[in-house]
């Protein structure tokens, strides 16, 4: 699809076109929800620049952007008013194969020793800000979902997701013998 033109001036007042033309305010819950997905998508895009070309997660990670968008395009459609896309729709088993991978890298890593804090490397720390600001999408998709309708395996997905963005950044710092850096609880009771 080509762009032909970039601005449109629809926006100047605070509003948007949701898919079918819907007009609705950009402070509305649903912006906030597939704008914080379209966030994520950025800082995945950021990960995939920071690893080292031919890393083995850059496939996932890259097929993990295109699914945002759907997840996207499923936000940004009211379905009380107009009727899904297809491109609005996760392929079957996207949900099971980060489990999968989940479940691969985990069988590699050494058992935790405490609460990990954010950081490492700077792909591992660029990992974690991926993995909260997906937490958030998926508080602002849970709130959405509240006053209307939003497909589980979207809400299943996100919440995957996080997991698998969490285990990610423990693997890229294990992979290069960097240690994690572990909670220490400075707060004493008198």
């Amino acid at each position: 699809m080509k762009i032909t033109k970039v601005y449109t001036r629809r926006g100047d007042e605070g509003m948007t076109d949701l898919v079918g033309g819907v007009r609705i305010s950009k402070a509305d819950v649903r912006l906030e929800a597939y704008g914080t997905i379209d966030e994520l998508s950025s800082h995945l895009g950021l990960l995939v620049a920071m690893l080292p070309s031919g890393y083995d997660e850059r496939p996932l990670l890259l097929r993990i952007q295109s699914n945002l968008f759907n997840v996207g395009t499923h936000l940004a459609t009211d379905q009380s008013q107009t009727p899904l896309y297809a491109s609005a729709r996760l392929p079957e088993g996207e949900t099971e194969l980060l489990e999968q991978r989940i479940d691969q890298m985990n069988a590699s890593l050494p058992e935790p020793q405490g609460f990990i804090l954010p950081g490492g490397t700077m792909a591992a720390a660029q990992c974690h800000v991926c993995r909260t600001v997906c937490r958030r999408a998926e508080r602002c998709i849970d709130a959405l979902a509240e006053k209307a309708e939003v497909g589980a395996d979207i809400i299943k997905y996100v919440n995957r997701l996080s997991d698998y963005l969490f285990v990610l950044a423990k693997i890229i710092n294990f992979n290069v013998g960097q240690q994690e850096i572990i909670w220490q609880n400075t707060c004493k009771l008198k």
